[in-house]
């Protein structure tokens, strides 16, 4: 019966189409009625105004926003007019599509769910007791519901240390309220830390993808606190939210939300699709997002006056035993050369954020290191060592990544005589002839165990010169 729908969504919107159109009407005989000079004077005071009287609070640089000429955090420019910010309802439903929309609307809660990701969403009001992480939801008319949600991105990825959250949905009668707040919630999980690719993947960029169509008017809460992750992403956090993040383990409280978001989305490693829930969102926006919140210097590689070539070290498995070597051939062809290993300052991201964005070109063996392309500027080259039996995660995880964010991808595959498994296994196996028999047979785990714990890499010097010519070649031609 899709008539009996679309009428029960007509009635159900009406009321509050009428109402933003008369709310939309009144700004518009203001815009046309006034001269230019009095809109400029006015403007201000109606920020400071609803500011003032809706208690939503916007900081100062970013409600200077309003009147400059990058885009605005709480509204967006159209036509050289200043709309009003998206309603939370709008953009709630965003988050769900098809059936899920339409119960979305109907009853107030649907969940998105996909191979990967359950993405559970409430436009009405919520309450949320944080001493054991259960979201109510009064649905009426409808019999109460539980939905158990483990609150990460990938939900194939099997993590003790993942915190469910239940929400109950229906005629329920939740506890009372001890805080209230006016933006809605946005509840997922740290998982495991400690690898910035999984940190990335799992859980940065989905929570951008998740959240910045709020424009940081978004309540987080965090399961599975850790205070070295919000050491390291603090700074994305505040970028994404405007309010402190809430560790529910130290809280136990009620809280009571215009709307919740139960769950992050997720599109693919290390990758956004514009096409997906959300939508509109791409790797170069992105990466203008962690520029911004880094306070990134260099926004395109021309800006580097002296090519500047950072090479990852490995100290354990996958190591480049000829580093020397190397380092010696990339002076010579006049790069400013800066090797990094596994210290202190790659686990400060805040500083080793800039020293990447300060370089021309990074180099590294196929491992979770590269993810920090991400701070490269544009124009920049990522080289990527791709060792024997790496193929697919090195163009999937990283040279896909690079391409898509306006970073120049070269890919260095090696030769078996470059690898010390040629001497491990002998020419003949298949570990040598048909590495992608080993992921056949027995699976990721046998897989990683030969291929990234027991490989180690001696470059060959001569061919590996003419993928650094040409990525010389790409970062001083670059222009703006």
């Amino acid at each position: 019966m899709p008539e009996v729908k679309i009428m029960v969504l007509m009635l159900h919107s009406a009321p509050k189409f009428l109402n933003s159109w008369k709310m939309k009407e009144e700004p518009k005989r203001l815009i046309f009625g006034a001269t230019p000079i009095a809109l400029l004077l006015i403007l201000p005071l109606i920020c400071v105004g609803v500011d003032f009287f809706w208690g939503n609070t916007i900081p100062f640089g970013r409600w200077t926003q309003y009147f400059s000429s990058s885009e605005p955090d709480f509204s967006r420019r159209v036509s050289g007019t200043v709309e009003e910010p998206e309603s939370l309802e709008f953009l709630l439903s965003r988050l769900v599509r098809g059936e899920d929309r339409i119960n979305l609307e109907v009853t107030g809660f649907a969940c998105d769910k996909d191979f990967h990701s359950v993405v559970c969403v409430a436009n009405q009001p919520v309450r949320i007791d944080t001493s054991n992480m259960t979201v109510y939801v009064s649905s009426y008319g409808i019999l109460e519901q539980e939905t158990v949600v483990r609150p990460y991105a990938r939900q194939e990825d099997v993590l003790k240390v993942i915190t469910p959250v239940h929400i109950l949905n229906g005629n329920i009668t939740p506890p009372a309220c001890l805080y209230n707040h006016n933006v809605p919630a946005v509840i997922f999980s740290s998982g495991t830390t400690g690898n910035i690719f999984h940190e990335m993947n799992e859980i940065i960029i989905p929570l951008f993808i998740t959240s910045k169509q709020f424009q940081s008017r978004v309540f987080f809460i965090l399961e599975d606190y850790k205070p070295s992750f919000m050491s390291k992403y603090g700074k994305v956090m505040s970028h994404l939210s405007a309010y402190e993040v809430m560790n529910p383990a130290a809280n136990r409280s009620v809280h009571c939300f215009p709307g919740s978001v139960v769950g992050l989305k997720y599109h693919g490693n290390l990758a956004l699709n514009s096409s997906d829930i959300p939508g509109g969102h791409s790797m170069r926006e992105f990466r203008h997002f962690l520029r911004e919140s880094f306070d990134l210097r260099f926004r395109h590689v021309s800006q580097i006056k002296r090519p500047r070539l950072m090479l990852l070290s490995r100290r354990n498995t996958r190591r480049f035993l000829n580093e020397d070597e190397m380092v010696a051939m990339m002076e010579e062809l006049g790069f400013q050369v800066i090797v990094v290993a596994r210290s202190k300052i790659i686990s400060n991201l805040n500083k080793f954020s800039q020293l990447i964005n300060s370089c021309s070109v990074l180099v590294g063996a196929h491992g979770a290191g590269l993810t920090n392309e991400l701070f490269l500027p544009s124009g920049a080259v990522m080289v990527q060592v791709e060792l024997l039996g790496t193929e697919w995660p090195s163009t999937t995880y990283y040279g896909s990544t690079a391409r898509a964010m306006g970073v120049h991808y070269l890919r260095y595959k090696i030769d078996p005589e470059e690898s010390t498994l040629l001497k491990l296994y002998g020419r003949n196996h298949s570990v040598i002839t048909d590495p992608g028999s080993l992921f056949r047979n027995g699976g990721y785990r046998a897989a990683r165990t030969v291929f990234l714990d027991q490989q180690n890499v001696r470059i060959n010097l001569v061919r590996f010169r003419d993928t650094l010519v040409e990525a010389l070649s790409l970062v001083t031609d670059s222009d703006l």
